[in-house]
């Protein structure tokens, strides 16, 4: 087998570009033949955006993390006061 070379490879190239018909995808065929029997519904650009839930302050999640590492703080400087020596 002879490998093309880049010229020979891009001659075929630009005939392939130049078709006049070109074969759709397997997907481009898929979607006509289902949308023939069942076209699709108008679907908007860009649709309402549905409700949102509202977000925690940052300073709320700040001071749970504070909160938290102050906790394990004093837990663990009073199980030191405890342990016997």
């Amino acid at each position: 087998m002879s490998e093309q070379g880049d010229e020979e490879r891009e001659f075929d190239l630009r005939w392939a570009g130049q078709a006049e018909h070109k074969e759709p995808s397997a997907r481009a065929r898929m979607l006509a033949a289902r949308w023939k029997e069942n076209p699709p519904g108008p679907v908007p650009f860009r649709p309402d955006p549905g409700p949102v839930a509202p977000r925690r302050s940052a300073w709320l999640s700040t001071a749970l993390v504070f909160g938290c590492v102050a906790a394990v703080i004093l837990l663990l400087g009073y199980m030191q006061t405890r342990a016997p020596y």
